[in-house]
């Protein structure tokens, strides 16, 4: 499987499930891998035969600007729904990471994936 990466993607959202974590949007990075549905775009050299990840990247910061979420693993959720289902990947790997938010902790932060990934 042709897998596109794309790390420390930063982007803004209310997430949190105290209060005080809920009083102004948050920065969040996200690490994604996207599993490509065909092997085409090596072939073809053309936009059009894989995912665009400038589209990505802006799909996923205008919803997450639109979004509450309490529980990183919620916001890892919607990111996977996204790329599977209005970018047609197969499969995805998606991190989530809050940066700062304990004492004495760089950062906080969740790993799923979705998905078939083909060998």
């Amino acid at each position: 499987m042709d897998i596109i990466f794309l790390h420390t993607v930063r982007a803004k959202t209310l997430i949190g499930w105290y209060d005080w974590e809920r009083v102004a949007p948050q920065v969040v990075e996200l690490d994604l891998e996207i599993g490509l549905p065909s092997t085409r775009a090596g072939a073809s050299d053309n936009l059009v035969d894989t995912i665009d990840y400038d589209r990505v990247v802006n799909a996923l910061r205008e919803s997450l600007a639109a979004q509450h979420f309490q529980l990183l693993e919620a916001l890892a959720e919607h990111i996977a729904h996204i790329l599977r289902h209005d970018f047609g990947a197969p499969w995805v790997r998606v991190s989530v990471t809050k940066l700062g938010i304990l004492h004495e902790v760089g950062r906080v932060g969740v790993t799923i994936e979705r998905g078939l990934r083909a060998s």
